[in-house]
Parts: structure tokens; sequence; C-alpha cells
């Protein structure tokens, strides 16, 4: 059972990796309340009877605590599990909840909203994670756990570990504590920039991409050098062999930007490539073939009517 002394999860964002860290929490004895943006929202979820997680075809569901972001209680950890391009307005909804030396971790996508976020609740520890489990939703307040992966987390201005790892221990979320995270979010976001646009401008499976060997070792080559011109040597090295690894490995399947083109949502573009982009620009470094996929990818968006940022 819970221990009422523990300090409740606040999770906000119930999409595939909120909801899985939720139910994985909850059921390990941690106290956990999920924050819902609107009361019909609210209603919704509490008619449905709480979240079902799909683990190996069966179906369960949890019956969690829920709230709006108006609730009057002080927020003392808070997990923000939405997308990157609502972060910054998600967090500011609850800045006057946030109470002094509390801790949001942020499981964004990309780079650019963690310090849009840290930016609104000075109050806050911010710790930054990057997570390679796999989730889907397959229905209203359904999530399916496709398959086990691994959270790395971390704070680049305070390398010590928080003690809460133990609940994340306890509820079967395999992490580690990294004194290097941005150097992981730098290659993650270099492993997105190369593979997830050209998917989208071929319509194509990550597989697809192994015919067009030149065009991804040209993009390696310029996201190397961007990344050790922001001093991240580390996740510049040998990102070309990782980037083709991964897409042999993941050859049958659609990159996430994909799927959210097929499915006409919005993308997180803006976080991914926009940002690399952004800051080789203010570095004033020249990358010619990183700059045209942007605009190609920008051009393609605007086709389909989706939002270009």
């Amino acid at each position: 059972m819970s221990d009422s002394n523990a300090t409740t999860w606040h999770i906000l964002g119930a999409g595939s990796l909120g909801s899985l860290w939720a139910v994985r929490l909850a059921r390990a004895g941690v106290p956990v309340r999920l924050i819902l943006r609107t009361p019909q929202r609210l209603a919704a979820y509490r008619r449905a009877g709480g979240l079902s997680l799909v683990e190996q075809g069966q179906a369960r569901r949890y019956s969690l605590d829920a709230e709006t972001a108006a609730a009057p209680a002080p927020i003392r950890r808070l997990l923000l599990a939405c997308k990157a391009y609502d972060a910054e307005d998600a967090v500011a909804s609850l800045a006057p909840r946030l109470a002094g030396g509390a801790e949001v971790i942020l499981l964004q996508n990309g780079l650019g909203s963690q310090d849009a976020v840290a930016a609104r609740v000075p109050q806050a520890r911010c710790i930054l994670a990057s997570s390679t489990e796999g989730a889907f939703r397959d229905g209203a307040w359904r999530v399916v756990f496709a398959g086990h992966g691994h959270t790395w987390l971390g704070d680049p201005l305070d390398l010590a570990a928080p003690a809460w790892l133990a609940d994340l221990q306890r509820a079967g979320i395999a992490h580690d504590w990294s004194l290097d995270i941005l150097a992981r979010l730098w290659r993650k976001l270099a492993l997105n920039c190369a593979i997830n646009p050209l998917t989208v401008l071929y319509d194509c499976r990550n597989g697809g991409l192994l015919q067009h060997p030149a065009e991804v070792a040209t993009l390696c080559g310029e996201l190397a050098e961007l990344l050790r011109c922001c001093g991240q040597p580390d996740a510049a090295s040998a990102l070309h062999d990782e980037v083709q690894r991964v897409i042999q490995a993941t050859a049958a399947n659609y990159s996430s930007m994909h799927q959210d083109v097929a499915l006409g949502r919005r993308t997180e573009i803006a976080y991914l490539l926009g940002h690399a982009c952004a800051t080789a620009r203010r570095h004033r470094l020249l990358l010619p073939h990183l700059e045209a996929l942007h605009q190609r990818l920008l051009r393609h968006l605007a086709e389909r009517g989706l939002p270009r940022h």
C-alpha cells in the first residue's frame, strides 16, 4: 500500500508515456494524481472509470485519482508528459501551485521546450528525461505497453540524484541517473533529425531510407558537425553508424513524425529539426543540407494544412 507520507506524483499528459508511468507508479503503491486539462476531460475520464493498460493482450483498468489544473492543492512533484509544443503553456497553468523546491520531470522530445519550462517555474528543479519505452494509445483512456525500454534522467544544474528514483525502482520503470543528460538528448535529437523528416518526405517506413544512403550520410555529417560545435563531441561520435543501426533495427516501423503527418496531427518539428537549424544559425554554422531538409519539410506540412512549428 502507499506510504501516507510519500510525495504524490502529479502527472500532466495522459498520453501513452504519461499513462504508462501513472499506472506503474500507482500499482507499486506510489500516490499518483492525473491532471486533466478541462472539466469536460475530467468528466469523460470519470465516466470511463479510469485508465486501462493493455499488457500482453490483457487489459486492466486502474481508477487513479484525477483533477484539473485549477485544483488548489500544492504540487511538489510533477511529471510533465505532454507534447513539446504544449509544455510551456501546461507548466504555466500549474506554476501557482508549484511549491518552492518542487521537482518537475520533463519527458518531452527534442530540445528547446525544457528551457522554456524552466524559465516559467524558477522555484522548481527541472529534471530532464529521455525514454525509449514503447507505448501507444488504441482508444480513449487506453494505452498499450508495446515494449520495455529505458529512461535516462538528469539535471545539468545539479548532478545529485533525487531520492525518489526509488519510486521508479519499485514501479519497475527501468532507469539510470545520467551525469550528462544533455549529451543523451542531443544524440536522440540528431537521430530523429536524420531519420524522421526523410520518412515523411519519402512517405516510407524507416527501412525505406536504405534506398537513400548518400542523403542519410550527408545529414549525419552535418549533424555531427553541429553537435561538436555545441560542445557535445560524445553525442557526435559514430553518429552515422548508430543511425544505420536504428534504420535497420526499426525497418518495419513508421517514425513518430510520419505517423503524426499521416494522421493530420501537429508535429514536434520546432523542437527537432527546427531547433537544430536555429542552433546552427546562432553559431553561424552553415549546414546547407540540414537547412534545405527543414525547408522541404516546412513546405510539405504547409501543403497538408499542418502547422509549420
